[in-house]
């Protein structure tokens, strides 16, 4: 069947009072961002409180589905097949055929909802129900009427065309990027923060990222590694300003300077600093990591306080209570799984201690820093400077 546009259904929006537009203007926008690589003409517009995709010419169906599926703020995508207003007998037909292709076997329960926002056509709502619930029956026997929970939902829109649907796609659902600020995502290439990523750009922030290189210790591939799955989070959240910070010289100056039990948290604290470096210079409103409780030395309660306490912009934790088995099906999901496991070793991995601190105390990891107060003021500033930065985007 040929379908002719999208009606684009939201959840949260709806209850959004006075700013709702500015909520659905940003859904538009995303929907327009999710389109522009797909083969086909798409015009993206708001119509009486619903948003719609109609879809000029030829497109593909199956890749427009998918690229709509990945924007937050949509709770469903129905596909519509669209008709000229005609009289009743005419729209009968209309409805007859797209059952016959939509459930040919025939053998449902439904139900006819129309709606008429189009009040220059002569018969009201309940009249257009019964009209076409029984243009239906006749055509096909083995339907039934269920009014209460029909299989099919048979939607008629009568508006300057009339809009026909019944299948309902979920969406992912959430608010659309944007809408919520921004944050900064400690990104690595591990399991975790990517899914951190995608949960908080759910919420509708905006998302900027920052990477920790160790070359030579860390390779060029992964560093690719994390682009990639910048790239893949991107698909859900925009465009992404990554930032990637060679991390060397401060890791060998802590592993140096400082006791190896509590090296992971002195490198993560001086992580945060600079996250929060770049996170304040371009408007960040937090901090994003990948960290659950327990899972590792490095995210125990005190382990996670030690971090925070560096910080004074807030730090989100979306996986905070998850444990692995839940992060790994969220990955597998939005397809950064496969790309999170190979095998290229980020700068957290190369310096950790057989023994690490796992209940860490702030006041002794703050006088163990003061063993690196002779350079690491300069070693920040220069990593600051020689931070490259790359914007990701999906399809790119």
């Amino acid at each position: 069947m040929r379908f002719h546009s999208f009606l684009i259904k939201y959840g949260e929006i709806g209850i959004k009072g006075k700013n709702r537009y500015m909520f659905e203007d940003a859904l538009v926008r995303q929907i327009r961002y999710a389109l522009k690589d797909v083969d086909g003409e798409f015009i993206v517009h708001k119509c009486h409180g619903r948003v719609y995709v109609d879809c000029e010419g030829e497109y593909d169906y199956e890749e427009t589905v998918e690229s709509l599926k990945k924007v937050f703020g949509l709770v469903g995508i129905c596909p519509v097949v669209r008709k000229p207003v005609r009289e009743i007998e005419e729209l009968k037909k209309d409805i007859v055929a797209y059952v016959g292709e939509m459930y040919p076997e025939g053998n449902k329960t439904f139900k006819v909802e129309a709606r008429r926002a189009n009040k220059r056509y002569p018969m009201n709502s309940m009249e257009i129900n019964c009209e076409l619930g029984e243009a239906v029956l006749d055509a096909y026997p083995d339907m039934k009427v269920d009014v209460h929970h029909p299989d099919v939902k048979l939607n008629v829109e009568i508006r300057e065309e009339v809009y026909i649907y019944s299948e309902i796609i979920p969406g992912p659902g959430g608010m659309p990027v944007g809408t919520n600020g921004s944050a900064m995502l400690l990104l690595s290439g591990g399991i975790d923060s990517p899914v951190a990523g995608y949960m908080i750009a759910k919420r509708g922030v905006e998302i900027e990222a920052v990477y920790f290189h160790a070359p030579p210790y860390t390779s060029e591939r992964a560093k690719e590694k994390v682009v990639d799955l910048a790239k893949l989070v991107s698909a859900y959240a925009g465009p992404i300003k990554l930032h990637i910070v060679n991390f060397t010289d401060i890791q060998l100056y802590i592993y140096e300077k400082c006791p190896h039990d509590e090296l992971t948290i002195i490198m993560r604290r001086y992580m945060m600093r600079i996250a929060e470096h770049f996170a304040k210079k371009d408007g960040c409103l937090g901090l994003i990591t990948g960290e659950s409780i327990g899972q590792v030395a490095s995210q125990t309660m005190q382990s996670l306080a030690a971090t925070n306490a560096v910080c004074t912009l807030p730090v989100y934790r979306p996986l905070i209570g998850f444990d692995k088995k839940e992060i790994v099906e969220i990955s597998e999901k939005i397809d950064t799984y496969e790309t999170s496991i190979l095998p290229y070793e980020d700068c957290c991995t190369i310096f950790v201690a057989k023994h690490p601190v796992t209940k860490p105390n702030v006041e002794r990891i703050a006088k163990s820093e003061l063993n690196l107060t002779e350079k690491i003021d300069e070693l920040m500033k220069t990593a600051i400077e020689t931070t490259e930065v790359v914007t990701v985007a999906y399809g790119d």
